[in-house]
């Protein structure tokens, strides 16, 4: 080891940044890289048992809390990626003598300063991060705390000095040189008065492990599981935000039923570099919780941006059954799980970091409480549509129709040899005909005889009517809205907002210029069909003035519609749906469903763009 860390013959330092993985790593690799008599650490020894205790019930996350005084609470984070920790775990299960050397005190002070980023540990030495560090740090008041602290271990060590060996300590890099300072000159020390209360292990709340664990807690599963798995984590952060994202993905997915989306492998490459940029403009190797899921926004909306937080507070294992009783954390507070705990202001012994607490606005997820709430206040005589999706599926419409009249107009064209015009363009297949003639053929398409008054979108092959079990027809309110028939998702089921459901649609039918016509789902004329598809078509040969209808389908027509059409003196134009981008089919389909017009004044609150 390197002269730097040396403190006497028999004793190293180890100093350590708290809460820093990469630290945790280096820590780990050098205990079990040295033959040791004894393992020192930075904490006072009546935390020793609890804080063993809770290594034992790895990898649950515990806490081992000391009252204070003053009805505080001071505590150790039983974290895998905390250097500390990860010392001890390693000398405990090597047999190694674990001593904790600390100076015991009933009010903890805390300290924060701002650290260099741990991850250039990758590819600088220890020591040379550590001198760098160094040159930054500022010793203690005379006869404060973290004086009397520096005094006492020091003490300590040469008390070990006489019964081991070959000792290493663990200590925070802000002690490391006030304490070789005061074991070279024997300064005097100050012992702890009276007897310190006895630390006590605590459960954490799954949800709250965010204010816990010192790297997002799905980055930490992946350290304990690779750990298990007897693998490198080497590159655990650089995997672990790679991982975040890609089951961010999965989770958004998974909650909007989404079929297509943009969060394809070129966008997750933009996406990264987006990141790489906004973490070296904050001058950080890797990317903090805030920059993760503010990028996350910019690609994916509000929806991708809470599934990257939910993905990266994750931490799959699953809790062992044990007596512990369990403690919910939060911003430097936490509450006792009984009925009538009150907050209490904690202080985390393994967290020097100057943290700058940032505000995200992002549109939560309603809970199963607020949505019972909802559901229970709507008015079932209420009803309408959001004026912004009603022009995504009208302009998705027009832009239908546009393609139907072309393709109805190519079924006409004539081709000539071209003289003084060219006409509606160039045909190139006619010329390629003949090429040996050197001659040119042009194309002439006739106005579209009749119009078009019907589309039909089938968004699904076969859709089950058991998922789409709501049928309704709505009429236009003005003019330059179509008649819609439609089959769709049940918009109850998914309350976004008061007042506010959200459904999607298996197929639709839109009727433009808009007239009223009986509901589709209950006219007894319309017989001949027996599927949801079948039904939705009768309509629309049953209603149409025109001779063509517009049928936008993921397959070819059937023989069965093909058969209503013949009954119904009605021919089919069909578009496939591959024709049009995936991503723009995925927002039409899902629509909002409002009680009430007066429901439109505040419903961009809830609703969110995916």
């Amino acid at each position: 080891m390197d002269k730097i860390f040396e403190l006497s013959e028999r004793i190293n330092f180890l100093p350590v940044v708290h809460g820093s993985g990469s630290f945790a790593r280096e820590i780990r690799n050098r205990v079990l890289s040295e033959k040791l008599d004894c393992l020192a650490v930075a904490l006072p020894p009546e935390f020793q048992t609890s804080v063993e205790d809770g290594i034992d019930l790895l990898p649950q996350i515990t806490l081992s809390t000391q009252q204070e005084e003053g009805g505080e609470i001071n505590y150790v984070p039983i974290d895998p990626s905390q250097p500390f920790i990860a010392g001890l775990r390693v000398a405990k299960q090597e047999g190694v003598t674990r001593r904790f050397i600390d100076w015991s005190t009933d009010n903890y002070e805390t300290r924060h300063i701002s650290f260099p980023d741990t991850f250039s540990l990758q590819k600088l030495s220890y020591e040379k991060l550590s001198s760098g560090i160094l040159l930054t740090l500022k010793p203690p008041k005379l006869e404060s705390q973290h004086y009397y602290r520096a005094c006492w271990m020091a003490y300590q060590l040469h008390c070990l000095e006489l019964e081991y060996s070959k000792i290493l300590f663990l200590c925070s890099i802000l002690d490391w040189p006030w304490i070789k300072e005061s074991f070279d000159e024997r300064r005097k020390y100050k012992k702890p008065a009276g007897i310190p209360r006895l630390p006590s292990l605590n459960r954490v709340h799954k949800n709250t492990l965010f204010f816990t664990l010192s790297e997002f807690p799905y980055v930490t599963y992946l350290y304990e599981k690779r750990r298990q798995q007897m693998q490198t984590d080497s590159n655990a952060p650089i995997d672990g935000v790679k991982e975040i994202l890609l089951r961010a993905r999965d989770l958004f997915i998974k909650k909007h039923k989404i079929r297509y989306h943009n969060l394809t492998s070129n966008t997750f490459q933009i996406l990264l570099q987006y990141i790489r940029n906004l973490t070296l403009m904050e001058s950080r190797l890797l990317p903090d919780l805030y920059t993760l899921v503010n990028s996350a926004k910019q690609f994916g909306g509000d929806p991708f941006a809470i599934a990257v937080l939910e993905a990266a507070r994750d931490y799959p294992f699953v809790e062992s059954k044990t007596d512990i009783s369990a403690m919910s954390l939060g911003i430097d507070q936490g509450m006792l799980d009984t009925e009538d705990a009150s907050p209490i202001r904690m202080k985390n012994r393994l967290l020097e970091t100057q943290f700058e607490w940032r505000s995200l606005n992002l549109k939560p997820e309603p809970d199963l409480e607020q949505k019972q709430d909802w559901k229970h206040k709507w008015d079932p005589y209420g009803q309408c549509s959001w004026p912004p999706e009603d022009e995504k599926i009208e302009n998705l419409n027009t832009h239908a129709r546009e393609q139907s009249r072309f393709l109805l107009s190519n079924d006409f064209a004539r081709t000539e040899k071209f003289t003084s015009s060219v006409k509606d363009g160039i045909d190139i297949r006619d010329t390629l005909r003949h090429w040996y003639t050197g001659d040119i053929y042009v194309k002439e398409i006739p106005p579209s005889r009749g119009e078009l008054e019907i589309i039909v979108f089938l968004f699904e092959p076969e859709p089950h009517p058991n998922k789409y079990n709501w049928r309704q027809t709505w009429y236009a309110e003005h003019r330059k809205e179509s008649t819609l028939c439609f089959f769709a998702t049940e918009y109850m089921k998914n309350l976004i907002g008061p007042g506010i459901g959200q459904a999607t649609y298996g197929g639709c039918m839109m009727l433009f210029p808009p007239r009223p016509i009986p509901d589709i789902w209950k006219d007894p004329r319309l017989r001949w069909s027996q599927t949801l598809e079948e039904k939705l078509l009768e309509g629309a040969f049953f209603h149409s003035r025109e001779k063509h209808v517009t049928v936008i389908s993921p397959h070819s027509p059937k023989l069965t519609w093909r058969r209503l059409a013949r009954r119904y003196g009605k021919k089919i134009i069909h578009l496939p749906l591959k024709r049009f981008s995936n991503q723009t089919i995925e927002k039409v389909r899902r629509f909002h469903v409002l009680n009430g017009k007066d429901i439109r004044s505040y419903a961009k609150r809830f609703i969110q763009e995916l």
